[in-house]
């Protein structure tokens, strides 16, 4: 019969998996306490946390909410480190601190439903964060616009210009403007 704290660590895993955009699995042996709460600290600045959980609580956590391709890489000392929201800063946090540390090993991630290793991990932190995409889409979005707009003003000047050619050639400025013209030029 299961404790009433590990039933409690179990629930608090499946909430943090279930909410969890990405997860990284990671080997933090050898790491020092103060570098571990810098790195959580970190984490959670753009929304992301760290745990460290045991390997049959998260196996049975993640089988709850149907990630089971986790429980592959659960084998020795284990470290959660899951991003609530864009899972690019969290992938660029975690390969700085890995790349720093020289400690911290990642085992794997979990994108979606998605198994990546190390290599898949370094290829999301490569990409550009969600600010950066969102900016590239609107651009993409607004250049035929501004091409448009363009192209319509375009006809238009020039159907002004032929306007203006054929006032001049029948005879000069329309009255108004002629009153307005200096005299003796």
């Amino acid at each position: 019969m299961p404790t009433p704290k590990k039933v409690a660590e179990v629930a608090e895993l499946q909430e943090m998996l279930s909410r969890a955009t990405l997860t990284v699995v990671a080997d933090y042996r050898g790491l020092k306490v103060s570098d571990l709460q810098g790195f959580r600290t970190a984490l959670r600045a753009i929304n992301g946390d760290a745990r460290v959980a045991k390997n049959t609580l998260a196996t049975l956590a993640a089988r709850q909410v149907g990630q089971e391709q986790l429980s592959e890489s659960l084998a020795g000392p284990t470290m959660l480190i899951v991003s609530y929201d864009d899972p690019v800063s969290v992938a660029k946090a975690v390969g700085d601190f890995a790349r720093t540390s020289r400690i911290l090993r990642v085992r794997s991630g979990l994108v979606g439903q998605r198994l990546v290793d190390e290599g898949g991990l370094a290829a999301i932190a490569a990409l550009p964060s969600r600010e950066v995409l969102i900016g590239r889409v609107v651009g993409q979005i607004q250049a035929p616009l501004y091409g448009l707009v363009g192209v319509l003003s375009g006809a238009i000047r020039q159907f002004a210009y032929v306007l203006q050619a054929r006032i001049d050639q029948l005879g000069g400025a329309p009255d108004g403007a002629a009153a307005e013209a200096p005299a003796g030029d």
